[in-house]
């Protein structure tokens, strides 16, 4: 019963919180965020495309644009929020046995604020970096990230387009990690909106020349050869994982970038046995009767 009150609040409580989110705009607000980055980068590629022979509305951009708001929003409604507020207490529960209260590690919060956020960002980051490589070595999450790939024509709504059980992966993994350095909803929201600007960048239908800063950010002409159909020998698992941060690749080993990749083919081996509509997509991995 204590598990059904949960999960009942956690709905009332989401679906309040997205019903404030639209009918009452704030600086702190994630639905408007969304819009705004989203047009952003959208005026960008109209006004000086990369690829200037793509539709303005490339194959799939609608499709891209409801993966958008399904998952920053519908998803959290549908079950997320409740499954997660769930594994959060029994988590807390688990930890009581041990006489574990308080997972913070690292008291960030006394920093000066730009320390603390840009140590908040490298943690996340760093986290996500690796999950990505999982996602792409791990054959069973593999068929869920295969959504992400299946993009024919880059633009910025494809970096939203993805399997919802890439939300649960990427959260079940960060959870400790971002409690330990006691991350706020305020910090949160300042460290995902910039996440969510960068990731629209690099997926966009954009070149901005970036000099040095390439191999501090993640950018256009960097993560279009992660989404290449032709992988090089030498990296059969991917290229290029870094989501915001492209040092993480440098550093490991990951980064490559041969040539101008403009119009080069994307998508994955077999990719014309992968499902186009949302409806099955959103099934897809969970059975080995996946394709269409």
């Amino acid at each position: 019963m204590e598990i059904l009150k949960t999960i009942g609040e956690a709905y009332a409580g989401y679906a309040g919180y997205l019903w404030r989110e639209i009918t009452q705009p704030s600086w702190n607000n994630y639905f408007y965020m969304l819009l705004l980055v989203s047009l952003f980068f959208f005026a960008l590629e109209q006004f000086k495309p990369w690829r200037p022979n793509q539709a303005k509305f490339r194959k799939d951009f609608w499709l891209d644009f409801f993966y958008m708001f399904f998952n920053f929003f519908l998803f959290s409604l549908i079950i997320y929020n409740a499954a997660s507020s769930v594994f959060v207490d029994l988590f807390n529960d688990f930890l009581g046995l041990f006489g574990i209260t308080n997972l913070v590690a690292i008291e960030v919060k006394s920093w000066p604020v730009w320390v603390h956020l840009l140590f908040v960002f490298l943690v996340k980051d760093f986290v996500h970096f690796w999950t990505h490589r999982l996602l792409h070595r791990v054959p069973f999450l593999w068929e869920f990230h295969k959504v992400h790939h299946s993009v024919e024509q880059m633009g910025f709504a494809a970096h939203l387009r993805y399997h919802w059980m890439e939300n649960v992966v990427y959260s079940f993994i960060q959870y400790i990690p971002l409690a330990m350095v006691g991350i706020g909803l305020n910090d949160f929201f300042i460290v995902h909106i910039f996440a969510l600007a960068v990731g629209h960048f690099n997926h966009s239908n954009f070149k901005l020349p970036l000099g040095p800063l390439k191999y501090i950010f993640n950018n256009p002409q960097m993560h279009i050869w992660h989404h290449a159909y032709d992988l090089p020998k030498s990296h059969p698992y991917g290229i290029n994982f870094g989501l915001t941060f492209s040092f993480w690749d440098y550093i490991f080993g990951t980064a490559h970038i041969p040539h101008d990749g403009q119009d080069i083919k994307l998508g994955f081996p077999d990719m014309e046995d992968f499902p186009e509509t949302f409806q099955e997509q959103v099934l897809y991995g969970f059975s080995k009767k996946n394709k269409k």
